[in-house]
């Protein structure tokens, strides 16, 4: 690895702190995280979901700084030193890193370090991130020559797949990446967490139509500018096979990683709002 500079050595403890100082004014969202943690059971008692609540805060702020420095630290010569997929499923492994021929899809959740993964990954294949594009024109352009600099393409979640995404998709052997954990109005009434969730279907829309294997997990932060693979072996659905239980089937996956590590996990939104 790298030597690292004294700000891109500090970025992530910076950020952490920094939000730490921050926390106490946040009562509405503390009050959400604690009662999601309690309500699906990740927490044992109040105390606990606390701890976990405030770790989760500070992780977003320290990942997201740790992040902004992802691409003057990993490049081509060093990305798979930046790896840790000791333990993760060895056909996932060859699938995602050494398959470059073959399009895939990842389905994630705001978990461990999604932002520095999508960089990290461009050295592998390329990747299409569906995600919501920055209102300010000098942010988006900012992020995409300082931050996405690899072989990335944003897509704006509110457009969907248009026919040139898809054939850019299918033409690169790209990895089409779509976090799938936040609350939708659109989507299937199903669980996460064994709470009633209403969620997105795209990415077994996609597996099911097009035959693509869907390596469903999260990378999360194991030590600075270190990332480990969590999650199992891909998974592939059938020509008709019902989009509603593929996608609890990705849920059950998600939910299964986020338990391991749930101090990375993005606790304080509105996932639930159907209980």
């Amino acid at each position: 690895m790298k030597k690292l500079t004294f700000i891109q050595r500090h970025a992530y403890g910076w950020g952490a702190g920094f939000a730490a100082l921050l926390w106490p004014l946040f009562p509405k969202r503390r009050r959400i995280a604690v009662d999601n943690l309690l309500k699906g059971k990740v927490a044992a008692d109040e105390a606990e979901a606390r701890r976990i609540a405030k770790a989760s805060w500070c992780h977003l702020a320290g990942h997201i700084a740790e992040a902004l420095c992802v691409p003057n630290v990993i490049n081509a010569a060093n990305w798979r030193e930046h790896l840790d997929v000791e333990g993760a499923s060895p056909v996932a492994v060859k699938l995602l890193l050494d398959t470059p021929d073959v399009p895939i899809i990842i389905a994630s959740a705001h978990h461990g370090v999604w932002e520095a993964a999508t960089n990290l990954l461009s050295f592998a294949r390329p990747m299409i991130a569906i995600a919501r594009v920055m209102n300010s024109r000098l942010v988006a352009n900012w992020l995409k020559k300082h931050h996405f600099r690899g072989r990335i393409t944003v897509i704006d979640k509110n457009h969907g797949f248009t026919p040139d995404i898809l054939r850019q998709w299918r033409d690169e052997r790209a990895a089409m990446t779509i976090l799938i954990d936040q609350h939708t109005t659109k989507g299937a009434h199903l669980t996460f967490f064994g709470r009633p969730a209403s969620c997105f279907t795209s990415a077994t829309r996609l597996a099911i139509r097009y035959q693509a294997p869907v390596i469903v997990g999260t990378f999360v932060r194991v030590a600075p500018y270190r990332y480990k693979l969590v999650g199992g072996d891909p998974v592939t659905f059938a020509p008709g096979a019902d989009r509603d239980a593929a996608t609890q089937l990705l849920n059950d996956r998600l939910e299964a990683a986020i338990r391991r590590y749930p101090e990375q996990y993005l606790w304080f939104h509105r996932r639930w709002r159907h209980d």
